[in-house]
């Protein structure tokens, strides 16, 4: 798993991290008006290559997740991205990937930016779960992870990207 350092310990990212992911998928296949606030939403988009810079971006009250890539090889690809909140509004998630799976596209650049949370736990697969496959972590060396973007590392990314999975604490108010 990859986390800014200095932030957890990896054993409790292993058990927080799936368990608030399985969450906030419930709440999105759920559907609007299943809980108190706003309703995650999923939208489809594509990737495109062609060596040009593209951005796709989706918001949920304050917070917003933007993907921006460049990619080249095929043709166009259609590609998900879904932003969400739990229960008590602690954790925002952004997750962007291709459904089928595995990308035949070679990005040559990513980053995925997170506004009005920071990043506590991010991760970037070069194949997604679907049918019979199985995620692929991308090694920690292939990306970066700061407090409010993923990125690839230049010179130590393989051109592979299927899944971008990201969770980020949003800030709480004390009285």
């Amino acid at each position: 798993m990859a986390a800014p350092s200095g932030r957890s310990g990896g054993r409790a990212w292993a058990a927080l991290v799936p368990a608030a992911l399985l969450c906030l998928a419930a709440r999105a296949a759920a559907g609007p008006g299943t809980a108190p606030g706003e309703a995650p939403s999923t939208a489809e988009f594509d990737v495109r290559p062609g060596g040009e810079v593209h951005s796709f971006s989706r918001s949920l009250g304050d917070y917003s997740c933007s993907f921006t890539y460049s990619a080249q090889g095929g043709t166009n690809e259609q590609w998900q991205m879904t932003v969400g909140l739990s229960e008590d509004s602690g954790l925002f998630s952004c997750s962007i990937w291709r459904p089928q799976g595995k990308s035949y596209l070679f990005f040559t650049q990513f980053k995925a930016e997170v506004k009005g949370a920071k990043i506590e736990h991010a991760m970037a697969y070069s194949q997604a779960a679907a049918g019979a496959l199985n995620d692929i972590p991308l090694k920690q060396e292939e990306f970066g992870v700061t407090e409010s973007t993923v990125s690839h590392r230049e010179g130590r990314f393989r051109f592979e990207l299927s899944k971008l999975m990201i969770v980020a604490r949003t800030p709480r108010d004390e009285l």
